[in-house]
């Protein structure tokens, strides 16, 4: 069977595209790596001791990478979901080989285009395609430009962003079911489409839109333009409301520690919240290709609302949201904690905790 996308390819492109990082030294480098090292070591305490999460199941260690790296990651990752995903689905309306053939190296430089992007703005990412449970990934040269750029204390900045993606790796390990579940709805998504073209060619049509916002952050195409159906409407809400659920509690937990154990915190999130105001195109593209920039801003209203659950039930009792897939929120329950503490702690437990 001919590829969906031509991996290869896509790696290609992304390592051609890639920017390099800032200068440093062999000897900064090498103390760079260690240094996130050991914080991603103090930063898993931390989360442990705040949010009373545990791991109940192995990880591996921490990969501090580079662009390229990160990059070729991902794309293994991809590989590994999006094959199987391909072939299910295709079944015998595959198109002419030749087609399929140009197609997939279509697709390879474009998905590669948004990894190159991409690689060259993200810090950190917990990596949940490539194998069970996932893999916490530090990006080394993004997290020394950006700490450059605000004027913040190395050791300071890096910790901060440990504390955030170590929360990440922390709500797949200390959830077992947190992976499948989210495997399952965009497999879910994809599933949900259907008659008219060919399925492949709509989800081709997905990537190419994503790398036309890349080139082009003023481009008005939307990912809602591939959008179907009603069934894949409502796996779009839940995966909304999970991200936005996921990114709020790493925020939450990233300022709930933070002024207890990196002395420069206030001054470090003021910089950055500039820095994100300012207008990331990145941000900006995503958030309009998803169709929710209005109506959702994942880490103010995901914050906004992992703050108020706790406010009400506190942190044990926010934790039941992660019994199972029916106690995470509802897209509309995002802006309504005490809709979320009626529905799983009953109407009694929206009663305001003391302290």
């Amino acid at each position: 069977m001919a590829q969906f996308v031509d991996w290869d390819l896509a790696a290609a492109t992304a390592g051609a595209l890639s920017k390099s990082g800032p200068r440093v030294s062999y000897t900064e480098a090498t103390d760079v790596v260690g240094d996130l090292r050991r914080l991603t070591e103090e930063a898993a305490g931390h989360v442990a001791d705040y949010t009373g999460l545990r791991a109940q199941v192995a990880h591996p260690p921490v990969r501090v990478v580079d662009r390229r790296d990160w990059a070729a990651a991902n794309i293994a990752g991809l590989r590994e979901v999006v094959t199987p995903l391909v072939e299910r689905l295709s079944g015998d309306k595959r198109p002419g080989a030749f087609t399929e053939a140009i197609g997939s190296r279509l697709t390879g430089v474009q998905a590669g285009t948004v990894l190159a992007y991409l690689s060259g703005r993200v810090l950190g990412q917990y990596e949940v395609f490539a194998g069970d449970p996932g893999q916490l990934l530090l990006v080394a040269p993004n997290i020394v430009e950006v700490e450059r750029k605000l004027g913040a204390d190395p050791r300071d900045f890096r910790l901060w962003v440990c504390l955030h993606e170590v929360t990440h790796r922390t709500q797949f390990t200390a959830v077992p079911w947190m992976r499948a579940y989210f495997l399952g709805e965009v497999q879910a998504f994809v599933d949900a489409s259907q008659g008219g073209e060919h399925v492949l060619e709509r989800l081709r049509r997905g990537v190419a839109t994503l790398s036309d916002a890349v080139k082009d952050p003023e481009s008005r195409a939307s990912v809602l333009d591939i959008v179907q159906t009603p069934a894949q409407r409502a796996v779009l809400d839940r995966l909304t409301a999970l991200m936005t659920l996921l990114e709020g509690h790493a925020e939450f937990v990233m300022d709930g520690v933070g002024p207890t154990v990196i002395p420069s915190v206030e001054s470090i999130r003021a910089a950055f919240n500039r820095r994100r105001e300012s207008g990331n195109p990145l941000e900006k593209a995503i958030r309009r290709l998803l169709g929710v920039e209005v109506k959702m801003r994942q880490y103010a209203e995901g914050r906004k609302f992992v703050h108020g659950v706790v406010e009400r039930v506190g942190m044990a009792g926010f934790n039941k949201i992660f019994s199972s897939p029916l106690t995470l929120p509802r897209l509309d329950e995002l802006g309504d904690p005490d809709a979320w503490v009626s529905r799983v702690h009953g109407p009694a437990g929206a009663t305001p905790t003391a302290g």
